[in-house]
């Protein structure tokens, strides 16, 4: 099956590209979720546009991305958020609401499909999160969760 994609897979490929998957992949995961539409030629019209969009949010360069690396190790970002007696959160930090702060704290835009939270959060406490800038660029950011 012929798709192209709308936003990220990982493991798969970035928004614009074509890609071959199998049948079911494609019709009872990509499709219903919208991470893609079928390949057609009036699609291939749509890459363009999807494109444009992508290269208007990715970090150009690797210079850039190194930058923005040290901008977000530097950085000291603080969540606040309801929690319970013990310490426990109502809910989980989503990768939005760090793309959130990070901005508050004066950071850079950050695209929140970039932030990777490897164990959920769902305590207070400090917590690593890692943010993909560059294909050869990770950067690690230190989250502060503090109550309400």
């Amino acid at each position: 099956m012929k798709l192209i994609l709308t936003s990220e897979v990982s493991g798969l490929g970035a928004p614009g590209d074509i890609v071959e998957v199998k049948g079911g992949y494609g019709r009872n995961f990509l499709l219903p979720r919208g991470y893609a539409i079928l390949w057609t030629r009036g699609g291939e019209k749509q890459i363009a546009s999807i494109k444009k969009a992508r290269d208007a949010r990715e970090i150009r360069d690797l210079g850039t991305a190194q930058e923005v690396a040290a901008q977000l190790k530097a950085l000291r970002v603080v969540l606040t958020t309801k929690a319970g007696e013990s310490g426990r959160l109502f809910g989980s930090i989503t990768t939005a609401d760090v793309a959130a702060a990070v901005k508050t704290a004066g950071g850079p835009e950050l695209d929140r499909r970039r932030i990777e939270i490897a164990p959920a959060i769902k305590s207070l406490g400090s917590h690593r999160v890692t943010v993909k800038l560059h294909p050869e660029v990770t950067a690690a950011l230190d989250v502060e969760v503090v109550a309400a």
